[in-house]
């Protein structure tokens, strides 16, 4: 079997590629005449303090390169395959699946499903374990990769077998047994389904996941995501304030207990529960350092909290500004409570903020991640926007500049006739960015 060729991207200035005289086109064959399968495998053999690389130029000359270094010294080099290996495609058909509850027509990356672990570690991406072999257990074991981040959903073999469409799923929960028994850190997921794994479901599934204390360091539990495009699909119905409480006063529950026998809450609730339920976030000692804080826990209360302190140091000006905010229909009570102290500071300061409705994928979407350009246009049109319009990070793709609708930044701004500013997700960037922008 032909060996695979990883060829190289770019170069880092200064680094030991450079100084051996690799360059972009270059193909990585092996190292320590070990075939490279990924970039686990390429980052584990490089470790060493010597090494010897198997290079082909552009020529198809090849290079055996001795290489001595400090120990974990990275070589420099970016390869044009990040992954150096083809993604993962997910084979599950899962009941609460997003990707199966978008419409046709959008772009072709938004329909791919990854499942591939590798991701896990590289971008926080969760997995559910059926797409893993017993190599990939084994290659995460030996490398002491950690953490990996989980989609439990259940602990229930049969039901996650239902859950996933896949009748293996159950069966999948035993490679957590192994990865616990080699020490591998876990951060864990549960996309709760009305119905399906909630109530009594849910306390088994937490009951059962304490047990792997301390490996799995954190559970988040999250509503599932319903879409207007479910024609066809398994019948979930969305939760109620009434849901919310229940699910709230169980998780908060186990967070005592948990907290008083492993000194850890452990199980953590999405902060879409708080704002469904109408109560206020926890405060920031309960999350436990924001370990799920990319998955939706915490974010409130950390942006509440980094408004709070750098409020604070606030003396205020009469420096005339008019902005506005476009944010999800979740985050407009903070959002509108934060712009209003400001204003009250800044008194010739106006900020207009306005919770987009997700016309596009349906009312119940209320993330800010999910708004489209076409519905910015559409109920932003006619209103006051001031000099500028402020938009979360993850509102747009920064490198393309781009909505998930595919509009750009420019045509929103054309449409609009406003100029667009991309703001970071603290609140320290909330203030920089509504005080920068002063009227002409």
């Amino acid at each position: 079997m032909k060996k695979k060729e990883h060829i190289v991207k770019t170069i880092k200035p200064g680094s030991i590629a450079e100084e051996l005289e690799i360059t972009p086109g270059d193909k990585v064959l092996a190292i320590d005449n070990t075939e490279i399968e990924d970039i686990f495998d390429y980052q584990f053999l490089t470790q060493d303090t010597y090494i010897e690389m198997l290079v082909e130029k552009a020529d198809g000359e090849q290079w055996l390169l001795e290489i001595d270094k400090e120990f974990d010294e990275d070589l420099g080099i970016e390869f044009e395959n990040g992954l150096m290996d083809e993604y993962r495609h997910c084979h599950n058909k899962c009941i609460f699946c997003f990707i199966d509850q978008m419409p046709k027509g959008m772009r072709d990356t938004l329909y791919f499903k990854d499942d591939d672990s590798r991701l896990s570690f590289l971008q926080g991406n969760y997995v559910t374990l059926t797409n893993m072999s017993d190599h990939d257990i084994d290659r995460i074991c030996r490398y002491h990769l950690s953490p990996i981040n989980i989609s439990f959903q259940t602990m229930n073999p049969d039901l996650r077998c239902k859950m996933l469409n896949n009748r293996f799923a159950g069966e999948a929960l035993k490679k957590v047994d192994i990865l616990n028994e080699a020490g591998i850190r876990m951060n864990g997921q549960i996309v709760l389904c009305k119905g399906v794994n909630d109530g009594k479901e849910l306390e088994f599934s937490i009951q059962k996941l304490m047990e792997y204390l301390p490996n799995v360091e954190s559970v988040s539990v999250v509503p599932v995501g319903l879409s207007k495009y479910r024609d066809g699909l398994y019948p979930l119905e969305p939760f109620n304030a009434q849901d919310a409480g229940e699910v709230i006063d169980l998780i908060e529950k186990y967070q005592k207990i948990c907290m008083e026998k492993y000194g850890t809450h452990f199980i953590q609730a999405s902060d879409e529960w708080y704002i469904l339920a109408g109560r206020e976030v926890p405060e920031e000692e309960r999350y436990d350092g924001y370990l799920q804080l990319e998955n939706g826990v915490g974010m409130m209360r950390l942006l509440q909290n980094e408004f709070a302190e750098e409020y604070a140091g606030l003396e205020g000006d009469d420096t005339e500004r008019e902005v506005s905010i476009a944010t999800g229909v979740l985050a407009y009570p903070l959002i509108s409570r934060m712009a209003s102290a400001i204003e009250k500071k800044y008194t010739k300061t106006k900020i207009h903020v306005y919770g987009i409705r997700n016309d596009f994928f349906g009312e119940k979407i209320t993330v800010s991640g999910l708004i489209t350009g076409r519905d910015l246009i559409s109920q932003l049109t006619d209103q006051p926007l001031g000099t500028c319009l402020l938009l979360p990070c993850n509102m747009v793709r920064i490198q393309e500049q781009d909505f998930l609708d595919d509009l750009t930044r420019d045509q929103v701004e054309e449409a609009l006739q406003v100029k667009t500013d991309i703001v970071k997700s603290s609140g320290r960037d909330f203030i920089e960015a509504v005080l920068k922008h002063e009227k002409e």
